[in-house]
């Protein structure tokens, strides 16, 4: 699942090598953080959201079939802990 986060990211933005995923378990679920360059965020988050919502709709998809579960996050730039 993370893979396919990745590329559907990276194919989204313009600097793909800014693109950072954070993968976390809570009881049983698992959480993703998608980070992109700042300036970039709006494209993975779309036109009042409806990006984003694909994309956690298509992700959501790849978790059921392998039966599991997740969420995915799109935090800004500038809140990522290093």
């Amino acid at each position: 699942m993370r893979e396919f986060l990745e590329y559907v990211a990276k194919s989204l933005v313009d600097k793909p090598d800014d693109v950072n995923i954070e993968e976390t378990d809570d009881n049983g679920r698992t959480k993703y953080k998608l980070f992109v360059n700042s300036a970039e965020t709006g494209k993975v988050i779309g036109k009042e959201g409806k990006t984003a919502k694909a994309i956690r709709t298509l992700l959501n998809a790849v978790a059921a079939k392998e039966g599991k579960r997740c969420s995915l996050e799109i935090p800004d730039k500038h809140t990522q802990q290093t």
